[in-house]
């Protein structure tokens, strides 16, 4: 450590005495300015500084890395390798593109190599984690090439978008696989009401990507896949008016192609994460598809499961409008009474399915129809117990997994003209997830506690 602070104390007295030439260069230059014109331009004069700083940066870093007492541990010749000294090599930095003077080995049987320099750094695909950290999240928030100009505006970093995007290809199937590795909160913290999540919505794909998917096309063909997206989240209160209160930072997600058993299993593992083993009462939230009341039904024995009431209304005007006709008056006005019911009534579904089966209408098509909504309610009335539901303080739409779908992945892959595969997607969404989740930052941060130093400065 001593020799750390020797080394930068000798930097800032070189700084003192010119060494610094981009920076001490902009200064005089700025001092000129203010003597030849009444004021300098603050824009100028601050962007002008930074770019000094930066290039300075840039050179420290270059020659501190590059130094002859800079000791790397594990830096030796193993059996049947062949050391090839200091080849020069340009790595990425947040300060720019720097040149490393470093062996590299390789093994003539295996024809492997390593660069033990790098594996010491923790660069990932020859960039910084600093760098690699910014690229990520920049790439996985908006498009590659704006992500590109963003980061030149923003940090003074000019990489251009597919090396972003090759990059996310190396990060993604890292953050997803530690996600998964996640171990619950320690001590593990009593959590009220522990909420559960899930729904599908689709990706526009490649052709090639298309293969064997069944679609809603006219010709039974598909333009995306679906990919299954679920999130938890908990509550610790309710308003003054008995309304839930989600808790503060506590969603969090998880983004799979994969199918319904494996999805499941997945997301029982992120629930485990985020304490659920803690939770006084869990609480499942559906739009009524079979596959997601089978999910639950396997990954979350105990739970509470809500059809989400915003579907219950959606199919209750299906039900009104094919018994009395769509629009009517007649049928605005049962709505309006069955809904009452639903929300305010513990007997409420039960009741309305009473009326409407004694209503039913005589035209076959819309008697079909009528069937097919009651027949739905009936599977769902014990998920429909919204009176008890709401006395027990409990959320009754699923709108935080709604607004997920547009935000988590909408916002990003279903963009005009955009078409995936599944690998490039799930990069950018498991990398979307962990930032949503609050936990992006945690996977860029060094282990604790931290290993034994890789790089040292020789006594």
């Amino acid at each position: 450590m001593a020799g750390w602070r020797g080394w930068l104390k000798k930097k800032r007295a070189d700084f003192q005495n010119d060494q610094f030439q981009e920076t001490q260069a902009f200064l005089k230059l700025a001092r000129q300015q203010l003597k030849d014109t009444s004021g300098a331009n603050l824009a100028w004069l601050d962007a002008g500084l930074r770019a000094a700083l930066l290039a300075d940066g840039r050179t420290l870093l270059e020659q501190f890395l590059n130094q002859e007492q800079l000791h790397l541990a594990g830096a030796a010749t193993r059996a049947g390798e062949r050391c090839y000294a200091e080849r020069p090599r340009t790595c990425q930095t947040v300060f720019g593109a720097v040149t490393l003077q470093r062996d590299y080995y390789r093994h003539a049987a295996s024809g492997q190599t390593r660069w033990p320099l790098d594996e010491a750094l923790g660069l990932v695909q020859n960039c910084t984690p600093a760098l690699a950290r910014m690229m990520c999240r920049a790439g996985s928030l908006e498009p590659f090439e704006a992500a590109s100009q963003s980061l030149a505006c923003y940090a003074g970093v000019a990489v251009v978008g597919r090396r972003i995007q090759r990059l996310l290809q190396v990060v993604g199937p890292a953050i997803e696989k530690w996600t998964g590795q996640l171990a619950p909160p320690q001590p593990l913290p009593v959590v009220p009401v522990f909420y559960v999540e899930a729904d599908g919505t689709g990706v526009p794909m490649r052709k090639g990507q298309l293969k064997g998917c069944r679609g809603r096309q006219p010709d039974g063909t598909a333009k995306g896949r679906e990919v299954k997206l679920g999130c938890v989240f908990t509550q610790h209160g309710v308003d003054g008016e008995g309304y839930p209160l989600r808790d503060p930072d506590s969603t969090s997600y998880l983004a799979s192609f994969a199918g319904a058993k494996a999805f499941g299993a997945a997301l029982r593992v992120e629930a485990q994460h985020r304490g659920i083993a803690g939770a006084l009462k869990t609480v499942f939230l559906g739009d009524g598809a079979a596959w997601l009341w089978n999910l639950a039904r396997i990954n979350f024995p105990g739970a509470i499961c809500i059809l989400d009431l915003y579907h219950a209304t959606e199919h209750l005007t299906v039900l009104t409008d094919a018994l009395y006709g769509p629009g009517t008056s007649r049928a605005k006005t049962q709505f309006t009474e069955w809904l009452r019911r639903f929300k305010d009534e513990p007997d409420g579904v039960a009741t309305v399915l009473g009326a409407a089966e004694a209503d039913l209408p005589k035209p076959r098509a819309r008697r079909k129809l009528a069937r097919q909504q009651i027949q739905y309610f009936r599977k769902n009335q014990k998920r429909m117990a919204y009176a008890c539901f709401r006395q027990q303080g409990l959320f009754l739409g699923s709108g935080v997994i709604e607004a997920g779908c547009k935000t988590t992945v909408g916002q990003r892959v279903k963009q005009s003209g955009m078409f995936w595969n599944v690998a490039g997607s799930q990069n950018v969404l498991s990398t979307r997830c962990a930032i949503f989740s609050h936990r992006y930052e945690q996977y860029w941060q060094p282990p604790s506690p931290a290993p034994s130093p890789a790089i040292s400065l020789a006594a």
